[in-house]
């Protein structure tokens, strides 16, 4: 297991991309879960704090690409569960989209000569 300092930043731009598919892929869920899924999936590489997940999660759902209801985790707190809507899921395509032309293009500079 990465050691804190081997953890990265998450890009900007890109931690309402890896919610929009944390949620696409795992269905209803919420914050914590949605946190607790990028760090699992990035082999604890990406780690999202409160601070930034949490505005960013209300600024989803203000745009509409995401939906929240409140409801009862299994250890009985009271939690929002969120899931994407069509404009979310139409936004995420777009967002990986970008990503990869840019990526690609950052690949292309960084590869040696």
């Amino acid at each position: 297991m990465p050691s804190h300092q081997d953890r990265d930043e998450i890009p900007p731009g890109t931690l309402d991309m890896l919610i929009l598919q944390t949620v696409t892929r795992r269905g209803e869920s919420h914050g914590f879960e949605i946190a607790e899924a990028i760090q699992r999936a990035s082999t604890d590489v990406l780690q999202v704090e409160e601070g930034s997940l949490y505005p960013a999660l209300q600024r989803l759902l203000i745009k509409g690409w995401l939906v929240g209801e409140w409801g009862r985790t299994a250890e009985n707190r009271r939690a929002r569960y969120y899931t994407i809507t069509a404009a979310g899921r139409k936004q995420l395509a777009h967002e990986v989209e970008s990503y990869h032309r840019v990526a690609h293009a950052i690949g292309a500079i960084l590869r040696p000569v």
